[in-house]
């Protein structure tokens, strides 16, 4: 039994050798040395503080286009889809009964006029006879009211002149505002009227609005942020499309409700920006403009000017469950984990409000090859500017 008992106590022996010996190598630097890291200094850097919030894109305005009188459509004289201006001709109804009419009113207007003019000619025959031995007051009584009566009648054509007229104007239908017109309800042929519906519909482009609600906590950080640089007018608005682009045009924001939505304790803001046309792709081809009426996008709320603050690359931010953290080389050429608190934020650029110092190493580069404490051999970081990997963003 002994002799069986020595040779494994022997195997045991041997394998807690190759136990401490791999844990040895893994622990012991590379064959080249400490993991070589990119690093920058945290200093205080010029950033162009920005919020982000979902919007949605609304025209500013958006007008049916309704028959106001009630007649057959004889001619659509625009494309569907394309970009109308205020005052072109869109629809054209049938317009010879109300020229009927209106001729008839003219009628009506001329027969009036003579007849006043026959009456003014009775009244002052009858004023002049007043004071011979043949003139009567009564006579002059009866003409005076006689020529008042036809002067209202005279109004009354007039009047009915003109709303003619109006009915007339009407068989004609011309864009009230510039904008894009929707496709045609009805056809060429059919009776339209008041109570037809719309014919179609015109909706502005170019500025537009962007709505977006603003959790009143956050609204209010915002007004002391930039109380002294303006209030609101210290700001820009710029939008990110739903296709991940940025969209270059800046807008301002030009409305704050006066009420918070109880069912959302937020505020709503809204921007007007501009949407000028892409260029075309053909010569002729239709108006096409990057923003539309309901589109959902990101809105960027951003400072005038940038302001200095403590800051880091973005890249150099790592996250956990248990928040966001970064590397730090100390004196000895150590990687230590630090936790850090982040402010606001650039493209390239994030703020932090706690965790570093003023001249602290933070690690950059080969982010990958660093563990807590391990050592490692520090260096300038790669010039230019920095791709976040995926998952490795910070979060908030």
């Amino acid at each position: 039994m002994k002799s069986l008992s020595r040779p494994r106590a022997v195997l045991a022996g041997s394998l807690l050798a190759l136990l401490a010996a791999t844990a040895a190598r893994a622990q012991a630097p590379g064959p080249g040395g400490p993991p070589a890291v990119g690093v920058v200094r945290v200093e205080q850097r010029p950033i162009t503080e920005t919020s982000e919030f979902v919007g949605r894109v609304q025209s500013i305005q958006h007008v049916d286009l309704v028959a106001r009188v009630t007649a057959f459509l004889d001619e659509r004289l625009f494309t569907e889809g394309g970009e109308v201006h205020q005052g072109d001709l869109l629809y054209r109804l049938e317009r010879g009964p109300f020229e009927a009419d209106f001729a008839a009113k003219q009628a009506q207007v001329a027969q009036q006029a003579a007849l006043l003019t026959n009456a003014n000619i009775t009244l002052q025959r009858a004023q002049t006879l007043l004071n011979t031995v043949a003139g009567q007051r009564s006579t002059v009584d009866d003409a005076q009211a006689q020529q008042r009566s036809i002067a209202a009648q005279l109004q009354n054509a007039q009047a009915q002149l003109r709303t003619s007229q109006i009915n007339l104007d009407y068989t004609e239908i011309r864009a009230p505002v510039d904008g894009k017109i929707t496709r045609s309800n009805v056809t060429i042929g059919n009776v339209v009227g008041p109570t037809s519906g719309a014919l179609a519909a015109i909706v502005s482009q170019d500025p537009m609005w962007v709505t977006f609600p603003v959790p009143v906590r956050t609204v209010e950080e915002l007004a002391r942020r930039y109380e002294t640089r303006g209030g609101m007018a210290g700001v820009v608005i710029k939008l990110i499309l739903p296709d991940g682009s940025s969209f270059a045009p800046e807008g301002k924001i030009d409305y704050v409700a006066p009420s918070v939505a109880q069912s959302t304790d937020t505020l709503l803001l809204r921007g007007v920006i501009a949407n000028p046309v892409r260029p075309a792709a053909h010569a002729g081809d239709p108006a096409d403009r990057p923003l539309y009426d309901n589109e959902f996008v990101t809105v960027q709320v951003q400072g005038v000017a940038p302001v200095n603050l403590l800051s880091i690359p973005r890249v150099a931010v790592l996250s956990d469950q248990q928040g966001n953290y970064v590397f730090v080389v100390d004196d000895q050429n150590k990687a230590q984990q630090r936790r850090v608190t982040l402010g606001q934020s650039s493209a390239t650029l994030v703020a932090v409000t706690s965790g570093l110092k003023l001249g602290e190493m933070v690690v950059v580069d080969g982010l990958q090859r660093v563990r807590p404490g391990q050592p490692v051999s520090p260096g300038p970081a790669t010039p230019g500017p920095q791709v976040p990997r995926p998952g490795a963003g910070p979060k908030g």
